[in-house]
């Protein structure tokens, strides 16, 4: 419904409200404010009616499919011209309207834009769109998954399969721009650490097939549905044969060879953003929108190793437990070595995964009133991009439940995937963790659909850890060496602040962060330099894990010492998560107020 609509129902109210002796200041105020309220529902929802052909992938992945045909040139100018201006008649229109009179979830919804919008404005200075690629946030292995039929893009009707055809052509545009933009600062210093592009390579190559069944982006036509005529058959095969022979192959293939040829050579040993023009004012703003505080990189980096130490202790306790006599170090090496923590075959994780879920499904419901409504699967990275891959990794459904949400599981380098980590993988990913919260949050209903498809990285990853944490209180973690990998996955986290503020606040080597990794973790090679490239590649978001799971605890043990026996846990849970992803500054005031009601 549009503004003008909601002024002409309300029109009559406010004219009743304010015409007569027997209406008093109140009953004023209150028609006010629900003008006002009205005003600003609708303004919410033309922005992101208007945000959505901006972002027609988001789009997607929210469920309106209006513009499955595109794909946008995110990088370029001239989106990025539209996205600003956008953004600028929205915040103005905001402010006219003002928060006065607003309360409960109205100023809650209120304060959450105007700061989104703010933020999207104070990130402008800083050119991202000149570094669009690298090992870990790739647009051409997302793409590619899109295209291989088993992500976002539905292939269920020949309009769906017509409408790739379009998104094809907007990606090609993509990676031209891409290429553009790259060479355009490659002089200026303005590029990607050698070490991350070095691996970028490959996996371009990848994509660069010469016999075109053999490409990902030829399976929906392998898995065309049977309800497709014949005379469809023949037209979608014969398109995207060409799109794939003659568009797809070939953007690969330049990519590949520009960054081979060209881009390598401009690139330096430098890891961290502190090395960048404009590095150290660039990551300031990343902690800051990525941990929604105020705290600093150097308070992050003493926290991180307050944490360390402190998990370590844990550590030692369970190695006192099962017996083990040596050192932390030790110990490490054993877990890490020992065959009885691996399985010997792929599908073996996979199914151990699966096997969790019955157990773990009736014993969350210890603590939280229900589970989500939407179902999600378990399944295997794609070998195309398993080696740089993060261990798991987690998909929401789709808002009209017609694919469900994904755990990710990575089986690339099997000795780098031990037993011990799995229930608290588990745990993070799926239930109680992003699953859990990313479902329930889209069955909120009357959310402004910003909020209800929005995020906050500190929030999700906070509760993903935050999840982790409950294994023993729902009755997890019964084995000692499962216990461990519980804390081990808590001390990763710890690491991260270490690390992430060491790379780019405090200028540490990728050699210096894989050091630090080997002293105070229980890794492999494999993992410890996935996750050390992950954190070069995108600095600050490793912080939100931790950050957030200290503020939830936190949260908690207020709730606790203030309510004492009238503390009830399923009622604090259900009020982290009933209004959806909040700003932890935010969800800290949220609780206060929860605390002071009951």
């Amino acid at each position: 419904m549009k503004i003008a609509q909601y002024t002409s129902l309300l029109f009559p109210l406010i004219l009743a409200a304010c015409g007569g002796t027997g209406h008093d200041q109140d009953q004023k105020a209150a028609a006010a404010a629900e003008y006002k309220v009205a005003q600003l529902d609708a303004l919410y929802e033309e922005y992101f009616d208007r945000s959505m052909e901006l972002n027609p992938i988001y789009a997607t992945f929210v469920g309106d499919n209006r513009f499955n045909d595109r794909y946008p040139n995110s990088i370029g100018p001239e989106h990025i011209k539209k996205s600003s201006a956008l953004t600028h008649e929205y915040l103005d229109r905001l402010l006219a309207i003002g928060s006065d009179g607003l309360n409960g979830q109205d100023l809650l919804s209120f304060q959450i834009f105007q700061r989104n919008q703010e933020e999207d404005l104070a990130g402008e200075k800083f050119p991202g769109e000149l570094m669009p690629l690298n090992q870990f946030s790739s647009t051409p292995n997302f793409f590619a998954q899109m295209g291989s039929g088993a992500s976002l893009h539905p292939f269920k009707t020949v309009k769906d399969y017509q409408d790739f055809l379009g998104r094809i052509d907007g990606f090609v545009i993509w990676m031209y721009q891409a290429r553009d933009n790259m060479r355009e600062v490659m002089e200026q210093g303005l590029v990607q650490p050698r070490v991350l592009m070095e691996k970028v390579v490959p996996q371009l190559a990848a994509h660069v097939v010469a016999d075109i069944e053999e490409s990902l982006f030829y399976r929906p036509i392998q898995n065309m549905p049977e309800s497709f005529s014949e005379e469809e058959r023949e037209t979608l095969t014969a398109a995207y044969r060409d799109a794939i022979e003659n568009k797809l192959i070939p953007a690969y293939a330049m990519m590949r060879d520009f960054v081979r040829d060209e881009y390598l050579s401009a690139t330096t040993e430098s890891v961290g953003m502190t090395d960048l023009p404009g590095g150290d004012e660039w990551y300031a703003y990343r902690v800051a929108t990525t941990t929604t505080t105020d705290l600093s990189p150097q308070e992050i980096h003493e926290i991180g190793l307050a944490e360390v130490e402190r998990i370590h202790g844990n550590m030692q306790a369970v190695m006192d437990e099962v017996g083990f006599e040596g050192e932390l170090t030790e110990f490490f090496e054993f877990l890490n070595s020992d065959p009885q923590f691996y399985f010997d075959e792929r599908e073996q994780l996979i199914d151990g995964y699966r096997a969790l879920r019955e157990e773990v499904h009736a014993k969350a419901l210890k603590v939280f009133d229900r589970l989500p409504k939407a179902d999600y699967e378990i399944r295997a990275v794609e070998p195309f991009r398993e080696k740089t891959a993060s261990g798991g990794s987690y998909m929401r459904p789709s808002p009209d439940g017609s694919r469900p949400g994904v755990f990710y599981a990575n089986a690339y380098d099997l000795k780098a995937r031990p037993k011990w980590a799995m229930q608290s993988l588990f745990l993070h990913e799926a239930i109680p963790g992003h699953h859990f919260q990313g479902a329930l949050t889209l069955e909120i209903e009357n959310m402004p659909r910003f909020r209800k498809f929005g995020g906050y990285t500190a929030y999700s990853e906070g509760w993903g850890l935050y999840a982790e944490s409950l294994g023993k209180e729902i009755g997890m973690y019964e084995d000692p060496y499962q216990y461990f990998g519980a804390l081990n996955a808590e001390l990763w986290r710890a690491i991260r602040l270490v690390v992430d503020t060491g790379l780019h606040y405090l200028g540490w080597t990728r050699q210096q962060v894989l050091d630090f990794m080997y002293a105070n973790s229980a890794t492999n090679e494999a993992r410890a330099v996935a996750e050390a490239e992950r954190y070069i590649a995108i600095p600050s978001q490793a912080l939100a894990y931790k950050i957030g799971q200290l503020k939830i605890s936190e949260l908690r043990a207020r709730a606790e010492s203030a309510l004492g026996d009238r503390f009830d846990i399923k009622a604090f849970h259900r009020q982290v998560l009933e209004d959806g992803p909040l700003p932890l500054s935010v969800l800290d005031a949220k609780i206060d107020r929860w605390i002071a009601s009951q």
